[in-house]
């Protein structure tokens, strides 16, 4: 099973903990999927939202499709995310309960299905962040020395 990923959330590592990983389908209209093959497709600021028991995902940007018409369609709607209902219940009870948020990690496409990886997720503070890129920079300095070595 290919899996070709159009697009990637690096902000979400950066900002968030990482806790759990689901797949989700996503309802999709017209010309959508077209600009998705093209790579047309910007995770940044997206989230999940829950609305009467369903998932969506807000502020997914898709382009245009270029050689769309006037049934072409709008960049920033609301799309309702594919899952099953057991899960959709865990992520909103994690959410509500205990101060997690779902972020999209990854789109994909699986057998020309667009798929999109979910994370559930804890923000984390400033320090954190400077954490995070301290472990990385002192990784790159080891991975430059050992590859100077040899």
């Amino acid at each position: 099973m290919s899996k070709k990923i159009i697009a990637t959330n690096r902000k979400a590592f950066h900002d968030y903990f990482i806790e759990d990983r689901y797949e989700a389908g996503i309802e999709l209209v017209g010309t959508e999927i077209k600009s998705i093959r093209n790579g047309a497709v910007q995770l940044k600021d997206s989230y999940v939202d829950f609305v009467n028991g369903e998932a969506f995902i807000r502020d997914l940007y898709i382009a245009q499709y270029d050689y769309g018409n006037r049934f072409n369609h709008e960049e920033r709607r609301l799309r309702k995310l594919l899952l099953h209902k057991h899960e959709i219940n865990k992520l909103m009870k994690t959410v509500t309960l205990k101060g997690y948020t779902v972020v999209p990690l990854s789109i994909y496409l699986i057998k020309g299905k667009a798929k999109l990886e979910i994370a559930l997720a804890k923000g984390k503070a400033r320090y954190d962040k400077r954490e995070t890129e301290r472990e990385k920079s002192a990784q790159r300095d080891i991975e430059r020395a050992l590859k100077n070595q040899y």
